[in-house]
C-alpha cells in the first residue's frame, strides 16, 4: 500500500519539475538533468556513434523535452519518454549519414578522368576512322568475322558460322589470321602503339 503513494508522490515531483522547466526555472532543470542524464546517456551510447553525433543526440533530446514538457500526460514515465526520444534523434542522425556521401565519395564522383579529355577523345576517333578504313581492305571473310566478333554484342560461333559462311572450327584460326594481317597493316602505315 505504500508504493502506490510514493508512486503519486513521485508522479506529481516530476509534474511540478515538468512545469518548472517548462517556465524556465533553472533549479527544476538542473534537478531533471540530475534524475534522467544516465538515462539519456545510456541509451545513446547504445547507438554507437561517433562522439560529436552522440553529443548532438543527447542536446536534441533536451531540447525535445524543452518544447514538449508541458505535453508530458504521464510524468512518471518521463524516463521512458526521454529513452523513446534520444533513440529517435540517434536514428535521425543514423538516416541523415547515409543520406550525406563522404567527402572522398562526392570528390570521386566529381573528378573528370583526365585520361578521357577532349584531346584523347579526337586521338580515339581518328584512330577508330583509321582503324575501320583498314579492317575494310581485309578480305571479305576476314573482314565480315572482324565485325561480327568486335561488336558491343558478340554473338556465339554457331550463329557467327551461319552469318559469315565460316566453319566453326575455322574461326579461331581465320581470326587470328585476320588479327595477324590487320596488325601488318598497321605497322605499314606506322598507326602500331608504340612498345612500352
Amino acid at each position: 500500500m505504500t508504493a502506490a503513494p510514493t508512486r503519486y508522490a513521485t508522479a506529481l515531483e516530476v509534474a511540478e519539475l515538468l512545469l518548472g522547466a517548462g517556465d524556465g526555472d533553472p533549479v527544476a532543470w538542473e534537478e531533471i538533468l540530475r534524475r534522467y542524464s544516465r538515462v539519456v546517456f545510456a541509451r545513446v551510447r547504445t547507438f554507437r556513434l561517433q562522439e560529436a553525433d552522440a553529443l548532438d543526440a543527447v542536446q536534441m533530446t533536451w531540447l525535445r523535452l524543452a518544447e514538449n514538457s508541458h505535453r508530458i500526460q504521464h510524468p512518471e514515465c518521463l524516463s521512458g519518454w526521454l529513452a523513446t526520444t534520444a533513440s529517435r534523434e540517434c536514428l535521425s542522425i543514423l538516416r541523415r549519414a547515409k543520406r550525406t556521401p563522404t567527402p572522398i565519395e562526392a570528390v570521386v564522383d566529381n573528378v573528370v578522368d583526365p585520361a578521357v579529355g577532349p584531346e584523347q577523345r579526337v586521338i580515339d576517333a581518328e584512330t577508330a576512322q583509321a582503324l575501320r578504313k583498314l579492317v575494310a581492305e581485309l578480305p571479305p571473310r576476314r573482314r565480315a568475322l572482324l565485325r561480327a566478333l568486335f561488336t558491343d554484342h558478340p554473338r556465339p560461333y554457331a550463329e557467327l558460322a551461319a552469318s559469315t559462311g565460316i566453319p566453326v572450327g575455322s574461326i579461331g584460326p581465320t581470326r587470328a589470321r585476320a588479327l595477324f594481317q590487320l596488325r601488318q597493316m598497321l605497322d605499314d602505315h606506322h598507326l602500331a602503339p608504340q612498345a612500352r
